[in-house]
């Protein structure tokens, strides 16, 4: 099947506190079992490299090795997508929290990889949001479609 057949839709919310209601109930990716994905997209846009406002980005990605770890940087980061904290808020289009038996990623997309400049504002905005300290990496959704990716990403922060 292709990917993305499997996505459901759980649940919207328009205010910060439909956001707490649903976080305090299911909103925590640790919860989830090994290869698993949770996503907090913008309206409109799905978790796909194909879908128009996904389709000439790219995303900054962090691993994390503790369940604690990845519930508090997914936090942080849905609070400050949601309170707006990123200059370039219009730049992006969702967060991804991937759920793995050895180590879990948090992923953040948007939508014009090409941009430098935006990319690399918006990628030391989220380590100061996350407080991460090691090194971000950048990829463009083409390199990671192409048969051949670049494995050390485009921009670092």
């Amino acid at each position: 099947a292709a990917w993305g057949t499997s996505l459901k839709k759980g649940y919207t919310f328009d205010t910060v506190e439909e956001f707490w209601c649903l976080y305090d109930q299911i909103f925590r990716p640790s919860k989830l079992v090994g290869s698993a994905d949770f996503h907090l997209f913008k309206a409109g846009v799905e978790p796909k490299w194909e879908d128009p406002e996904c389709a000439n980005g790219g995303k900054w990605t962090v691993i994390s090795s503790r369940k604690t770890n990845l519930d508090t940087m997914w936090l942080e980061t849905c609070m400050a997508l949601i309170g707006e904290q990123f200059d370039e808020s219009q730049e992006i289009c969702g967060v991804v929290a991937s759920v793995r038996q050895r180590q879990d990623k948090l992923s953040l997309w948007t939508k014009t990889a090409s941009n430098e400049a935006v990319q690399v504002d918006i990628g030391k905005k989220w380590k100061e949001v996350i407080d991460y300290n090691d090194k971000m990496v950048y990829s463009f959704h083409d390199d990671s479609r192409s048969q051949k990716p670049s494995r050390g990403g485009r921009y670092t922060v």
